[in-house]
């Protein structure tokens, strides 16, 4: 079995947008089996089990992710995760990856792949209301598939904005309010709320918004109003219902199942796009597990791991 520590080799955002706009595609088409992620709720966080099979890539296998969101305090990251690979034809043991900086880059791959197919300029620009791992995931992601002119950035700790605004030279950045960053092409939320942060009266008509920072019951960062006024897809349905953006406006009656417009399969493979110059979508990203074997099955091509003894 091998063991692939993490950092050493990581693909390039380019790989990785690609890859998962694959994954995302074989999705589409029906073609993948990927039960909804499970949920243990901890005293202060909770972890996730995440299997799937992603037959294109011949790989199969699960991956356990925590989020404690006071672990920053302690020094180490809100999120870590580790993947295991599973030999498709025997089930014995493959691989085990440090998947921790490798679920950032992948859903930050996801939210790329949706500005990509949604948003309605190429040249944009980038409001993002949050300054930490993913927010930075984000931008380095989209800005391989769109053109970056500036970035507004909100953050709840103004030190942590000019931080997040360092990292950016080539590309202006301005610190502000969350009403400021609203002011863009594309925006993107990467907070752990569990109060709406951005108004629907704050958001322009043809404004794309990735909805990143609900990943578990009870989190909310959008106006339900918002949902109502705009389209809204989702990586999958049952997860998103349960755990996305829309998981408290549905549970309290403010948005229907019906009013999914799609999944971004749908739109990779063309079943489903925006469809005028005027409307708001809304990306609602829970992250799937297909988008960790693409990614998985990337580092492991690159061949720099650590043998361990098994069985």
């Amino acid at each position: 079995m091998r063991y692939y520590p993490g950092k050493i080799g990581l693909p390039s955002p380019h790989e990785v947008n690609h890859a998962v706009e694959a994954a995302f595609r074989e999705y589409g088409e029906g073609q993948v089996q990927m039960p909804p992620k499970v949920y243990v709720t901890l005293p202060k966080g909770d972890f996730r089990t995440m299997p799937a099979y992603l037959p294109s890539m011949g790989i199969a296998g699960v991956k356990i992710v925590n989020v404690h969101p006071e672990n920053p305090r302690s020094g180490l990251p809100t999120v870590m995760a580790l993947t295991i690979i599973l030999d498709i034809d025997t089930g014995m043991p493959q691989a085990v990856l440090n998947a921790t900086e490798l679920t950032d880059l992948r859903t930050g791959a996801a939210g790329a792949v949706a500005a990509q197919y949604l948003s309605r300029k190429k040249r944009i620009a980038l409001g993002v209301v949050g300054s930490g791992r993913q927010a930075i995931a984000q931008v380095h992601a989209i800005a391989d598939v769109l053109e970056i002119e500036e970035i507004l950035v909100w953050s709840r700790t103004a030190e942590n904005a000019v931080e997040f605004c360092g990292q950016f030279g080539e590309i202006g950045c301005r610190a502000g309010s969350v009403e400021s960053a609203c002011n863009a092409d594309v925006i993107v939320t990467t907070t752990p709320s569990r109060t709406p942060l951005i108004r629907s009266e704050w958001v322009q008509k043809g404004t794309h918004i990735n909805a990143i920072g609900a990943d578990a019951p009870g989190k909310e960062e959008l106006d339900p109003a918002l949902l109502v006024r705009g389209r809204v897809f989702v990586d999958d349905p049952e997860q998103a219902l349960h755990s996305g953006e829309i998981n408290l406006p549905f549970s309290q009656g403010l948005f229907r199942a019906d009013q999914i417009a799609g999944t971004l399969g749908d739109v990779v493979c063309g079943r489903k796009k925006r469809e005028s110059q005027d409307e708001i979508t809304i990306f609602d990203s829970t992250g799937l597990a297909i988008q960790d074997l693409a990614i998985a099955s990337l580092v492991m091509g690159r061949g720099e791991y650590i043998d361990l003894p098994f069985p």
